[in-house]
């Protein structure tokens, strides 16, 4: 399923490095009857008839659709991926009363420190499932036992088994706030990493505007403002800006896909999202169709897809979102962080001030028009910059959105790097 898995050796590296919490395991285990269902969901599926669509002009294609349907019914083995992923030690708190699901993987080295991962949309805990380990024992994975990490992955709130949340107006700066207490009240950290990408981009961003102080720093794999979702078109990532006239017809095309990439999905979250949640929430055909689009477009533009996204992966997240009903709660995080606008905790500048190091995949469509080469100049100068107090930044060739599934070396390599010298201080 990746390259960082080997089932035997790991399951005795875990046991033997995982030593008592003062927490209660957790141990997903999903009812059958919940399964039942979804099978008989699935078969009950009335297939929409798609005409010219065999290039997904329109989106995903019924044809293309329903293969992945039909592998999900017939041979998709929940069971496999739920010992899979049973196999990393894993805890459930409830922490103001919105239950938070972690895996905490003890480091192996002379002096862990503890790091907080994030995912994104439509993310899972799982797709960080493959750095996970290196983090933990560089050894193991040929790097420097130094450079060891006590590996927290939560599932962020409103997602897979942190739910159900029982509060409507869940946002990344309110899952911050859960994270640090999770970190210094629950964990018992006086300090801590914290890194993200995507959505969970923003949730380490206020980590690092908020609580600088309790922080080694942050890795980011998006430059992504706290403001992002503010003013009058926060479902528009243009701002309503047109392309310029004069813009080159080769980088007229990159903004065009870049806004064929990413704008459907904040527009309607923004805007419908209990709307589109009663639709998801009923049909795990039209759930998989909406997520599965985002995972096609969002992963590397100049990689083969189906290379990258083995249908096991992309079927796990789906069943993660189906079984803990939570896409309806996950999609809500960007109404709301508009409709519960962040707020600066002070006005310095930068406003995040933890040093942070980044990740930068040029198989993203965004920025539009940058290559691997011109990708940090790009930030440098752009409108981002000045948020941050970047101390490491990289630029990789290989993969998109995804970064810690589709790149996992660079990310694990990048997250080393980055707080080589800040576990120190």
């Amino acid at each position: 399923m990746c390259n960082w898995w080997k089932p035997q050796e790991e399951k005795a590296f875990i046991v033997m490095q995982t030593p008592g919490y003062p927490l209660d395991p957790f141990v997903i285990d999903v009812a059958d009857d919940v399964l039942v269902d979804l099978k008989a969901r699935l078969r009950a599926t009335r297939w929409s008839t798609d005409l010219d669509n065999d290039d997904c002009y329109y989106g995903i294609s019924t044809h293309y659709l329903r293969g992945l349907v039909d592998y999900w019914l017939n041979e998709f083995d929940w069971r496999a991926a739920e010992r899979k992923i049973n196999i990393f030690p894993q805890h459930r708190v409830l922490i103001d009363d919105v239950p938070v699901h972690f895996i905490r993987q003890q480091g192996n080295g002379p002096k862990p420190i503890p790091i907080i991962i994030s995912h994104g949309w439509p993310w899972t805990f799982w797709d960080m499932s493959k750095i996970i380990l290196p983090l933990a024992d560089p050894t193991r994975w040929g790097g420097d036992p130094e450079d060891a990490f006590d590996v927290i992955v939560p599932s962020l709130p409103g997602f897979g088994f942190s739910t159900p949340v029982g509060k409507g107006d869940m946002n990344f700066w309110k899952i911050a706030e859960l994270f640090h207490t999770l970190m210094t009240k629950i964990l018992g950290h006086s300090k801590y990493a914290a890194a993200g990408a995507d959505y969970g981009a923003l949730v380490t961003g206020q980590l690092g505007h908020k609580y600088a102080d309790a922080l080694y720093g942050i890795h980011l794999g998006h430059d992504i403002p706290l403001n992002l979702f503010q003013g009058e078109r926060p479902w528009d990532l243009t701002g309503g800006q047109m392309i310029p006239e004069d813009a080159p017809d080769p980088l007229r095309a990159e903004i065009l896909r870049f806004h064929r990439t990413y704008a459907s999905h904040v527009a309607v979250h923004m805007l419908d999202s209990q709307t589109l949640t009663h639709g998801l929430n009923d049909s795990p055909v039209g759930m998989l169709a909406w997520i599965l689009q985002r995972w096609a477009k969002w992963s590397d533009k100049n990689a083969d897809f189906e290379a990258n996204y083995p249908r096991d992966h992309i079927l796990t997240n789906a069943t993660i979102f189906w079984v803990t009903q939570s896409i309806g709660s996950s999609i809500r995080s960007y109404a709301n962080a508009n409709r519960y606008p962040w707020r600066p905790s002070h006005d310095r500048q930068p406003a995040i001030e933890a040093p942070a190091g980044f990740t930068f995949l040029c198989g993203d469509v965004y920025p539009p028009g940058v290559t691997v080469e011109t990708r940090i100049q790009a930030f440098e100068y752009g409108p981002t910059k000045h948020w941050y107090n970047p101390v490491y930044m990289k630029a990789h060739e290989k993969g998109g959105h995804f970064l810690a599934w589709e790149n996992p070396e660079a990310v694990i390599d990048d997250i080393r790097s980055t707080f080589r010298h800040l576990r120190s201080a």
